[in-house]
């Protein structure tokens, strides 16, 4: 490990574990699985903590609904116990965008590129 990614682990937060954490994750944490995304899930040995560990920035609409729900001790145990049935309906995970320039902008939008020609405006001129 360099020292720069040294460096980087020891002051933020959101480029995967901090030192804490992973000192942490050593002498308490037990693996319970790892989603398709290579995110690691880990609980305390007395099963009360739950955490992740991302793999590359720590984004919270990264984890999938199950580990989700696991997490937030919506059900105790976790998918790799206890697998939920999907819909035929659900769709794939989707990052976030929200933010960036690939965000959702409906028909009329500034953020929208301007139309070569508009026929329902007419822009105002001062005589």
């Amino acid at each position: 490990m360099g020292i720069m990614n040294f460096l980087k682990r020891a002051a933020t937060w959101w480029n995967g574990q901090t030192l804490n954490t992973q000192f942490y994750t050593w002498r308490k944490g037990e693996r319970v699985g790892e989603d398709a995304q290579g995110n690691v899930f880990y609980q305390a040995q007395d099963g009360e903590k739950r955490w992740v560990i991302f793999n590359g920035e720590a984004e919270a609409s990264r984890v999938d609904p199950e580990w989700h729900g696991w997490l937030h001790h919506t059900w105790d145990e976790p998918p790799t116990q206890k697998p939920l049935k999907h819909k035929d309906w659900e769709k794939p995970h989707q990052e976030n965008l929200t933010g960036t320039s690939a965000a959702y902008a409906p028909p009329g939008s500034i953020r929208q590129p301007e139309p070569a020609s508009r026929r329902d405006y007419e822009a105002w001129q001062p005589e």
